[in-house]
């Protein structure tokens, strides 16, 4: 939990809700069901209300008669349908303006849609009545866009990597954040203290064994996932042969009642995405994409073999393009974060590691350390030889760092003539040994210039979470390294202080 928690504090940056959803959230997370309140601040935007009534008369509810104003649609609906009817309104509308990225936000939010259209059939086929199980449904993976707004390039590393090695999401996002988006969701909506009858089903809808009393819900939401992977997503056959077992040995259904169910839903979710102002793309009936594959099929005058063979062809080439893409995707990262002068990692990379190494070093309670050097009289250098030359001194003192350090470390450049390297694993003792050897090491170095010979030093301010029996920050390990590094230069330069 302090990882996530972290990642909570630190990183996320989430568009700011306009001031009638923050209106809408207070409405939700009361009790009552008195309907007056919500009334008044769903008036106060016309195109919301009009949207909350077009959806009242869609097929997801069937109402008896046409309803024209909100009184109408709570005498049918009821107040907290309706509650959840706009909070679901405003927080997709308060992600539509996030940068788009790499990542496809018209498909995200079309698959929440359909995948909160099955969740509600799904509930009202098995008897089960929830009022909140539409808007749960909706935001099962709102873990995913925040996790994705929060670090771009790491989350795109989750998608690159969940493609190569056929894990599953959640498995991928833990080996690379150390949590899944199932525990974003949930932390992020109990922040905003949406209901835990909203919250609670997300924890564990991935989960083979929810807890109660949100098993039902969560089980059904899990369904309703893979009911809309099969409309919108690259595995419709095995999304399709599991949604049937499921429905079957759950509801007793055959697989005649299941396809019409499966297309119950796909026609009520182009409706309400409509609604929502989401594009449904070329979304299509279940039972037409089945047609059209069985067709094409049928037009195929292949033999067994020859369907076989290129289907292995076909895979082949499709996991050698998804690794082809991974290389140049970690090119272009490993560009983004590299100093174009010396080739080291830059500033911005720096903290980054150095926040997710004091994580690790905190869950399984090993050390860190943190060195930053300086390289002394480096002005000078500069005002006798010219800046070139300093250019010159900064890359080879940088190779020489790489070179004297252990693989597991990193060094960057902090800036200017200033080099921080993080020692993962690594107490004070060990740390003083291998700073005296780059100390050493930079101070034998002799780079040539012409004829000339130039020899720099360096002076190393050393930290170490070893040095604090407390939980030690990013900001404090940086901030002690710093004073550590003014008092050698202090001291007389080319030496470590602590």
């Amino acid at each position: 939990m302090p990882a996530l928690q972290n990642f909570i504090d630190e990183k996320i940056r989430l568009p700011t809700p306009p001031a009638i959803a923050l209106k809408i959230l207070d409405a939700v997370r009361k009790d009552d069901e008195s309907f007056d309140e919500l009334a008044e601040i769903i008036k106060t935007d016309p195109a919301l209300s009009a949207r909350i009534l077009k959806l009242a008369n869609s097929t997801l509810y069937r109402l008896p008669n046409r309803v024209d104003s909100l009184t109408q649609a709570t005498a049918f609906i009821g107040t907290q349908a309706l509650k959840n009817i706009a909070l679901s309104f405003v927080i997709i509308d308060g992600f539509q303006g996030a940068p788009q990225g790499s990542f496809d936000f018209d498909l995200f939010w079309r698959r929440a849609v359909s995948s909160a259209v099955a969740a509600e059939v799904l509930a009202e086929n098995a008897g089960l009545r929830d009022r909140d199980i539409f808007v749960s449904s909706l935001l099962q993976d709102i873990g995913v866009l925040t996790m994705f707004l929060s670090d771009a390039t790491l989350y795109t590393e989750v998608i690159d990597s969940k493609r190569i090695s056929g894990k599953s999401t959640c498995e991928t996002e833990k080996e690379k954040f150390g949590f899944d988006h199932t525990e974003v969701g949930c932390h992020l909506l109990t922040s905003w203290k949406l209901p835990d009858t909203i919250s609670r089903p997300i924890c564990y809808h991935h989960s083979p064994e929810p807890e109660e009393p949100y098993r039902k819900i969560a089980r059904i939401i899990s369904l309703a996932d893979k009911i809309s992977s099969m409309y919108h997503g690259t595995q419709r056959n095995k999304k399709s042969i599991e949604v049937h077992e499921n429905l079957s040995s759950a509801y007793g259904l055959d697989r005649d009642q299941i396809d019409a169910l499966i297309d119950r839903i796909g026609e009520k979710a182009v409706g309400i995405m409509e609604c929502f102002s989401i594009l449904p793309g070329k979304m299509k009936p279940f039972s037409m994409i089945m047609q059209e594959a069985n067709e094409e099929l049928g037009r195929l005058n292949y033999s067994y073999e020859q369907i076989v063979l290129e289907l292995t062809q076909a895979k082949q080439n499709a996991e050698q393009l998804a690794i082809e893409l991974k290389r140049s995707n970690d090119k272009l990262r490993e560009l983004a974060l590299r100093d174009g002068l010396t080739s080291l990692y830059n500033h911005r990379y720096f903290y980054e590691v150095l926040e997710s190494q004091l994580l690790n070093s905190q869950r399984y309670s090993h050390p860190i350390s943190l060195m930053i050097l300086d390289l002394d009289h480096f002005k000078k250098v500069n005002d006798t030889y010219g800046h070139p030359v300093g250019d010159l001194v900064l890359r080879e003192t940088s190779k020489a760092l790489v070179r004297l350090v252990r693989r597991s470390d990193i060094v960057a450049r902090y800036g200017g003539e200033e080099f921080a390297i993080i020692l993962p694993e690594t107490g004070l003792a060990s740390a003083k040994v291998l700073a005296q050897r780059l100390r050493r090491g930079v101070e034998q170095q002799m780079i040539q210039y012409n004829d000339k010979l130039i020899s720099v030093t360096v002076s190393i301010g050393l930290a170490s979470s070893e040095m604090d029996d407390g939980e030690i920050t990013r900001e404090s390990l940086i901030s002690r390294g710093d004073h550590a590094l003014y008092k050698a230069k202090w001291n007389g330069r080319n030496r470590i202080e602590i």
